[in-house]
């Protein structure tokens, strides 16, 4: 019996801190035109240097269809890294016109090896590492969003 409360504490307290959304609001529809189709993402938006600089550090889940897009609000080149982010991702990075201009994929988690845009881009798109593979999303296909013009 005390087991069984115990397993039931657990469930009730601890596994849904591993789908909680994020603290920093809702969640808004992105789209990915490719080759193979239109992909739907629900994305979180990183808006702030504050939002930015935490992205995904310290989760250890995201959905299959989630991602997080960050707004640099202008076009330049950017680096981003994995220091204290759990999950392997894939990054695609975004010019203004919402085409992805570069893909790096399976980034590797906990590294602070510098992962470079390689040309100037408003935003980065984050998702789970293999989803640019499994959905053949690649450099020059088109992001929709409100973000781009």
């Amino acid at each position: 019996m005390i087991w069984r409360r115990m397993f039931l504490a657990f469930v009730v307290l601890l596994v849904p801190i591993f789908f909680v959304q994020a603290q920093d609001g809702a969640l808004e529809p992105l789209d990915i035109v490719s080759a193979t189709g239109t992909h739907r993402f629900s994305v979180e938006v990183m808006r702030t240097d504050e939002q930015r600089a935490r992205g995904l550090m310290h989760r250890r889940f995201m959905p299959e269809d989630r991602g997080m897009l960050f707004d640099f609000k202008r076009e330049e080149p950017v680096a981003m890294w994995m220091k204290n982010t759990y999950l392997s991702l894939d990054m695609l990075f975004v010019d203004r016109g919402g085409k992805i201009v570069s893909v790096a994929e399976n980034a590797e988690p906990l590294s602070e090896r510098i992962v470079p845009s390689g040309a100037p881009v408003l935003a980065v798109l984050e998702v789970n590492a293999g989803t640019v593979r499994r959905l053949g999303i690649k450099a020059g296909d088109l992001m929709r969003h409100p973000l781009f013009k």
